[in-house]
Formats: structure tokens, C-alpha cells, sequence
């Protein structure tokens, strides 16, 4: 069963879907008259918070060019854990349509991916109007639309939780010793994978049929009545939306076949 080929970027959507979030968080500066003077769009990058650290850290010399512009925004993803309180039955299918064929999916197994989300700032005020924007959307989830996978359409809502926040403020040292103002925010995306996706051995439901009893006695009932429902075209695929045909069989004491009413709905 291992090495069949399939990736559907699940992961790789999670992870882009968690940047998106804080993509467009913006930053004021006011004068004392209340007057707005500069807006500063926050930046956000993927990587670890270490190397934005150290690129600070290592620019001594202030009269250099600039090292890295503050306000900044830094995610990466942290962990990858299984879920056991999601599990659902691991032979369990469902059908899908590709628009042309009809798919056999395995139910998805749950797994939760850790993110980081590392802000760092040269004014606390800075620090405090980005977080305020951050934290009242999670309580303690925010769910997000994630497409999964697009070529059956599969898309579920992805909770992202927040579990914690932390802060750091390197203030200690002389003059020349850039300070470091850091707060951290531990996510957790509950997300699912999906295994390879087979065609459907099971075929398309083409006829559908109901027969009517004259009684709840199944041993001496009569059938009086059969209404039997097909799709228009009988090769109609799975999202064709051509209509059905439906007719009515009535059956006497003999049950011999009256004529055949029809009609298209």
C-alpha cells in the first residue's frame, strides 16, 4: 500500500492559509493633537525567530545601513501531532466528483500543526496596537476556510486555537546594543490529511425503485403499485443535471402489467 504516489499540499496550504492571516495589519503613529502622521504596514515573513533575532543582534553599528525594519512579523510551523479526539473510522469512505468521474476518499485523518508567531517591535506601543488586533478574533479559535483538496472540492473549516502568549524584552546592555522587544503566540491548526483517491468500483445509483403493498403483511400483501425513477440520460454523469423520468406500474389481482404512465420532471 506505501509508495502509491498522491500530495495533495495540505500542508503546504495550512501553512500558507496561517501567513494570510496576519498579512495586513497596520500600525499608527499619532502627534499630540490626535492627528495621524505615519502608518506602517507590518511585515511578515516565514522563518524562525532565531535568525530575525540574530540579524538584529549582529548590525552593531547604528550609522550602517538598515539591518531590518521594525515593526516585523516572523511564523513557522512548529510541530505535527496526530489527533486522537477527532479520529473517525479508518475504512469509512465517502464519494466525490472531479466534475467528470466519481471518486472513493478514505475518511481524513486528524492532525494538529503547531505555529509560532514571533512580532518583533522597537516601541511597547508598536507591540500593543498589533497584538490588539491579534487577540480578539481568537477565542480561543478562529476557524479558517482551507481548500483542501481542489479537484473534488473538498473544503473544511480548519480551527486555529491559540494556546499561549509570551513577551521578552531585552532592555540590558550600553547604548550600542540594539534592545529587543519580542512577543511570541503559539498556535495550534487543526487540520486534516487525506490519503490517495481512487476512482469509485461502485458505479453511479442509474434506477430507483419503490413497489406498494395493499397491506403491512409482507406474506399475503399484494403489490398494487411500482414507481420506478431514472436519470435523464440514462448515461448522465455525476453532476449532470439533465432531470429524471419517472413511471408508475399498476398491478392488478393478476398482476398483469397496465400501461406505463410517464412523465419528465
Amino acid at each position: 500500500m506505501l509508495g502509491t504516489y498522491f500530495y495533495h499540499e495540505i500542508i503546504r496550504k495550512t501553512i500558507v492559509a496561517f501567513g494570510t492571516l496576519f498579512n495586513n495589519i497596520y500600525i499608527r503613529h499619532e502627534n499630540s493633537s490626535g492627528e495621524v502622521v505615519d502608518e506602517t504596514k507590518v511585515g511578515i515573513a516565514y522563518g524562525p525567530m532565531q535568525k530575525f533575532l540574530a540579524k538584529i543582534q549582529q548590525q552593531a553599528q547604528l550609522n550602517k545601513p538598515i539591518a531590518i525594519t521594525m515593526p516585523r512579523m516572523s511564523f513557522e510551523m512548529t510541530s505535527i501531532q496526530y489527533d486522537s479526539t477527532r479520529k473517525a473510522g479508518v475504512t469509512q469512505t465517502f464519494k466525490a466528483s472531479d466534475g467528470t468521474n466519481l471518486k472513493k476518499v478514505f475518511m481524513p485523518v486528524p492532525y494538529n500543526i503547531g505555529f509560532q508567531l514571533s512580532i518583533f517591535c522597537k516601541l511597547n506601543d508598536d507591540a500593543l496596537q498589533i497584538i490588539e488586533q491579534i487577540l480578539p478574533y481568537f477565542q480561543p479559535s478562529f476557524n479558517l476556510t482551507i481548500d483542501l483538496i481542489s479537484s473534488i472540492g473538498e473544503k473544511k473549516d480548519i480551527p486555529i486555537v491559540l494556546d499561549n502568549i509570551s513577551f521578552q524584552d531585552d532592555y540590558e546592555g550600553d547604548f550600542t546594543t540594539r534592545r529587543a522587544l519580542i512577543y511570541t503566540l503559539n498556535f495550534t491548526a487543526k487540520t486534516y490529511l487525506f490519503g490517495p483517491i481512487a476512482e469509485s468500483t461502485d458505479g453511479l445509483i442509474r434506477k430507483v425503485q419503490v413497489d406498494y403493498y395493499n397491506s403491512t403483511d409482507v406474506a399475503t400483501a399484494k403489490r398494487e403499485m411500482r414507481y420506478t425513477v431514472t436519470p435523464d440520460p440514462i448515461d448522465a454523469g455525476p453532476d449532470d443535471d439533465f432531470g429524471f423520468s419517472e413511471s408508475w406500474e399498476t398491478f392488478g389481482d393478476s398482476k398483469s402489467y397496465s400501461p406505463t404512465q410517464q412523465r419528465d420532471i
